[in-house]
């Protein structure tokens, strides 16, 4: 998280500000010189505020902050540039979290490449309140992602977010194979 910057020039200096009685007591513009080191790197952040919320140009060390701040899924392992993806495409991913969809581009984000994604689906409805229940079989996701190298995905981790991405009581299958 953010800490104090040594040294750093307030934009805003308090000494400067006081009237002119006091430009010259060597007490005072110490004493205001010290509550400008403290004060400066609040006043600098908020000057750029727009730009610690923005995920394209905030610090690294302000990532994680962020994604915790909306609930984007990142980890701290993953490189800089990922999780600033993730992060800027989180509203995208919560509108669809849970579909079909919402599962594919989570594991584009991660993985890359190309995803196939067979749901089992298992939905019905009845006209009548006598109608038949669906049968008894059990729900099920099988994803296959297709990487030109498969040493670059994390398998792992996907495993981990499909199965944060679907119901409990969804079995999933996770495959991950090499070719264009």
């Amino acid at each position: 998280m953010r800490a104090g910057i040594p040294g750093i020039a307030s934009p805003h200096p308090i000494g400067l500000a006081l009237p002119a009685l006091y430009l010259e007591d060597d007490f005072v513009q110490r004493f205001t010189a010290a509550l400008d080191e403290v004060i400066a790197p609040v006043l600098l952040t908020l000057d750029c505020l727009e730009a610690y919320l923005d995920p394209a140009l905030a610090p690294d060390d302000f990532l994680d902050w962020l994604a915790g701040w909306i609930a984007a899924p990142v980890d701290e392992a993953w490189p800089a540039a990922l999780r600033r993806e993730v992060i800027g495409q989180a509203v995208e991913l919560h509108r669809w979290r849970g579909t079909p969809q919402g599962v594919a581009a989570e594991i584009r984000l991660l993985a890359g490449g190309e995803v196939e994604l067979t749901d089992s689906g298992g939905v019905s409805w009845s006209a009548t309140p006598t109608g038949a229940p669906p049968a008894d079989e059990p729900a099920q996701v099988r994803v296959r992602v297709r990487v030109a190298d498969r040493s670059g995905v994390d398998q792992r981790r996907l495993r981990e977010m499909v199965a944060q991405a679907v119901p409990a009581h969804v079995r999933t299958t996770v495959e991950v194979v090499e070719g264009s």
